[in-house]
């Protein structure tokens, strides 16, 4: 990974880490002291808002794509042609996890169609995929300790905070950066 790095940071290549996150329409509890009980409202948390996201991590650009069924190959492919149509005459290198749904024939295909570079990371690693900073940071602003009324405004809470990332601008680059620890 760290040739593809230092290659994105020259301008020379650009780099994204992708994951899903399925967020649960249910209540995320925060941390709190108190003496006394207190109850927090709570949806039932049948339904799920799924974002797929592609996360640059030198412009802190972020492409997804959004539903409210499942995460499967084909949601892959069409992240990866909306990543292809964004960026035409650079090479791309895309950072996945080993979900069964990143590595099957399909995704590999495509990828190789679009001229994309898929690199895969280890097994049990996802302190290297940067994007999962970024999922923990969105619960943190907009779900944790806080009721929403209706499915659709949890799903614009989850939609602000990612389109208003401007807003969060130095946290993000303080959260989201390229020196990893490794062992």
């Amino acid at each position: 990974m760290e040739p593809r790095l230092k290659e994105a940071k020259e301008g020379k290549r650009i780099l994204y880490f992708i994951d899903a996150s399925h967020f649960v329409y249910a209540a995320f509890i925060g941390s709190l002291w108190c003496f006394a009980r207190l109850f927090m409202k709570s949806p039932a948390g049948r339904q799920r808002f799924n974002v797929l996201g592609a996360l640059n991590p030198i412009t802190l650009n972020i492409v997804t794509v959004m539903n409210i069924t499942y995460v499967n190959a084909l949601t892959v492919c069409e992240l990866m042609q909306k990543i292809a149509i964004l960026h035409k005459d650079i090479p791309i290198t895309l950072v996945l996890d080993n979900a069964r749904y990143q590595r099957c024939k399909l995704v590999i295909g495509e990828a190789e169609k679009l001229g994309i570079e898929l690199l895969f990371l280890p097994p049990y690693s996802p302190n290297l995929n940067l994007i999962e900073r970024l999922w923990k940071f969105v619960k943190k602003k907009c779900l944790y300790s806080k009721y929403h009324e209706n499915f659709d405004l949890f799903k614009s809470a989850i939609l602000e905070c990612l389109s208003n990332k401007e807003s969060y601008k130095e946290e993000l680059k303080t959260l989201i950066t390229t020196n990893f620890q490794t062992f």
